[in-house]
C-alpha cells in the first residue's frame, strides 16, 4: 500500500483514488496498489471439483469459494460481475426471501435489463411478481445459469440455497468465503458468526449500525489475523494527497473545519411508524430478516431500499455514502475518536384530532440533518471539527463563491483553514484552492496510485484470500470511521450533543443516549453463541 509522503502528518492511506460512482459497472476505476501477497497460502482452502470448473479453466487449487449472503436487488447487482471472475467460486446463497417479490429499485429494468445480458437469455424473468427481481430463488438461477453457459454444461447445479445464514455457516464447513449483502443489521452478527468458524469476509457498509457490535467486529478480526476481511466501500475512496500536499504547504493556514455534504436520502424515508398490518408475502421469512432486532409486525417500509432510513435497520445517509467519501480523509488526517458529537436535524408535525403536535422520533432518520464531530490534536496536527450534512443541507455559502456569483454543489467536500478554503468534489475529486495561498498541484496529484489497473477489486479479495494475506480496506483499517458513523445516528436519535468517551466506550452526559450503542439480541442471534 503506497503511502503519503507529504511531511506534516505522515498518512497512511487506504482508500480508493479518484472514485467515480459506487457501481461495479464502472470499470475504469484507480485502485490502490496491491500489497505484496505471499505466494503460499496460509489457510486451506476448498478443492472445487473437476467437473465444476471445466476443461480449460482455472485449476482448483487456485479457486476461491464463497456464499453469497443477500440476494436482494444490491446483492445480486453487484453479484454478477463477481460471476465473471474466475478466481471466485459462487456455491451458495442466502436469503430469507425466496421468490421475487415487493422489491424496488432504482429504476423498472435497470437490473433485469443487467441480468439479462449477463446470462445471455433475453427472456429471463425473475417469477414472483415479476417486477424486480431479488430473492435466493433468483440468486441460485443466476448464479447456476451463468455457470452454465461457460462451462456448456445445461446440466450444471452447484449452488445451494439457504434462508437462515446459521444453516449455511454450520453446513457448507468447506467453504473459503463469504460476501455480506444484506440490511445493516446483518451485518456484524453475520461477520463475527463467519470469522469464528475460519472464513474471509467481504462486506458492504457499514461494519454494523451499533458502536459497540462493531468495535466487537473489529476486535475479532484483529483476533484473527490470519483471516482476509474487506469492506467494499474501500474501493471507491478519493484521494487526499493533492488535498494534503495543500494543507501542508500552508495553502489555507491551520486546518479547522472539514464540510462534507450529500443529497442523500434519496429514498423514501418514514417519520412515523407503518401502522397498517400487510400479511407477509410468500415466502419471506420475516423472524429471519428481523435477525437480532426486536420482534415487530412486518411493513413493506422497513425492508430493502427503505431499510436504511430505520435506526434498528440501517445507518442513515452517513453510513450509506460517508464510507465513500471519508475513509480517506480520516486516514490522511488520523482522525480517531471524536469527543463531542452535536446533532441538528428536522423534525415532523401531525395533526392529533384538531390539535398539531411534534412526533417524537426515535425510530427513523432525519429527512435532513447536520452533525458536528469535534477531534481533538493529534501529532502535528491541531483540533479539528468535521462536519456531516444530509438531506440537502450544506455549508454557509462561502464569500468567495458568492462574490465570484457561484454557488456550492449539490454534494462536496470543504477543507476550511484560518487563512483559506480548499474546494472539492464529495470524494474530494477536483479540488481547488478557493482562498488562501495559491499553489500548483503536486506531480503526483490525479495519477493511478495504485499499480497494476487491470487487478480489479474482486480479484484482489481473492489473491489475498489465496494468500492468507490483508490487503487494504479490512475491518481494522476503518474502525474511526464505523464509530463515527454509529455515533451520528445515536446523536440523532438521541437528540442530543454527546459528550463521548472513547476509552470507555460510553456516552457520559446521556444514559438515554448510551444505550443506543449497544444492542439487545433476540434469543438466537447473540455473536456469542452463533
Amino acid at each position: 500500500m503506497k503511502k503519503d509522503t507529504t511531511p506534516a502528518f505522515t498518512p497512511t492511506f487506504s482508500g480508493k483514488e479518484n472514485a467515480g460512482n459506487t457501481n461495479e459497472e464502472n470499470k475504469g476505476m484507480d485502485r490502490r496498489k496491491f500489497v505484496e501477497l505471499t505466494a503460499t497460502a496460509a489457510l486451506g482452502f476448498t478443492i472445487v471439483p473437476r467437473h465444476v470448473l471445466g476443461k480449460g479453466y482455472i485449476p482448483p487449487s487456485d479457486k476461491v469459494t464463497l456464499a453469497y449472503i443477500g440476494t436482494g436487488t444490491e446483492g445480486i447487482r453487484e453479484m454478477l460481475p463477481m460471476l465473471a471472475v474466475p478466481e471466485i467460486q459462487i456455491v451458495a446463497v442466502c436469503d430469507p426471501n425466496k421468490e421475487a417479490r415487493n422489491y424496488r429499485d432504482w429504476g423498472p429494468t435497470y437490473l433485469s435489463g443487467a441480468i439479462k445480458k449477463a446470462l445471455n437469455k433475453p427472456d429471463w424473468s425473475p417469477g414472483g411478481d415479476n417486477l424486480i427481481p431479488g430473492g435466493r430463488d433468483n440468486g441460485k438461477n443466476i448464479v447456476e445459469t451463468y455457470y452454465a453457459n461457460v462451462r456448456n454444461d445445461t446440466s450444471y447445479k452447484g449452488c445451494a440455497a439457504y434462508a437462515d445464514v446459521r444453516e449455511l455457516l454450520e453446513k457448507e464447513k468447506d467453504l473459503d468465503s463469504i460476501k455480506i449483502m444484506t440490511p445493516g443489521h446483518l451485518h456484524g452478527v453475520i461477520a463475527i458468526a463467519t470469522m469464528k468458524r475460519g472464513k474471509h469476509v467481504m462486506c458492504h457498509k457499514p461494519i454494523s449500525n451499533r458502536l459497540l457490535e462493531g468495535k466487537q467486529v473489529i476486535e475479532t478480526a484483529r483476533k484473527n489475523n490470519n483471516i482476509v476481511t474487506h469492506l467494499i466501500p474501500w474501493d471507491s475512496n478519493g484521494s487526499m494527497e493533492q488535498v494534503m500536499a495543500w494543507i501542508n504547504g500552508g495553502a489555507i493556514g491551520t486546518l479547522k473545519e472539514v464540510h462534507n455534504w450529500t443529497n442523500r436520502p434519496v429514498w423514501p424515508q418514514y417519520p412515523e411508524m407503518p401502522k397498517d398490518k400487510p400479511t407477509v408475502p410468500n415466502g419471506f421469512d420475516w423472524d429471519l430478516w428481523l435477525g437480532p432486532e426486536a420482534d415487530r409486525p412486518y411493513s413493506p417500509n422497513y425492508t430493502n431500499m427503505v431499510f436504511r432510513g430505520w435506526y434498528d435497520f440501517g445507518g442513515g445517509s452517513m453510513a450509506d455514502m460517508g464510507h465513500y467519501s471519508l475513509w480517506t480523509v480520516f486516514n490522511a488526517l488520523q482522525l480517531t475518536s471524536p469527543t463531542v458529537v452535536e446533532p441538528h436535524r428536522s423534525h415532523f408535525v401531525d395533526f392529533n384530532g384538531a390539535i398539531p403536535f411534534r412526533v417524537n422520533n426515535n425510530f427513523s432518520f432525519p429527512m435532513a440533518c447536520t452533525v458536528r464531530f469535534s477531534y481533538p490534536a493529534n501529532g502535528n496536527r491541531g483540533p479539528v471539527d468535521l462536519f456531516w450534512y444530509d438531506g440537502g443541507m450544506r455549508p454557509q455559502m462561502p464569500d468567495e463563491l458568492a462574490k465570484a456569483g457561484k454557488e456550492l454543489p449539490e454534494e462536496g467536500m470543504m477543507f476550511v483553514g484560518d487563512s483559506g478554503k480548499i474546494l472539492a468534489g464529495f470524494n474530494v475529486e477536483n479540488p481547488q484552492i478557493i482562498s488562501g495561498k495559491k499553489m500548483e498541484a503536486p506531480p503526483a496529484a490525479n495519477k493511478n496510485l495504485n499499480g497494476n489497473e487491470d487487478e480489479g477489486p474482486l480479484k484482489m479479495f481473492a489473491q489475498s484470500v489465496k494468500a492468507g494475506k490483508q490487503y487494504p480496506g479490512s475491518f481494522p483499517e476503518a474502525e474511526y470511521l464505523t464509530e463515527a458513523v454509529n455515533l451520528y445516528a445515536v446523536a440523532l436519535r438521541s437528540n442530543k450533543l454527546l459528550n463521548y468517551d472513547a476509552a470507555n466506550r460510553k456516552i457520559t452526559n446521556s444514559a438515554d443516549a448510551d444505550k443506543y450503542l449497544k444492542r439487545d439480541y433476540r434469543k438466537g442471534w447473540d455473536p456469542a453463541t452463533i
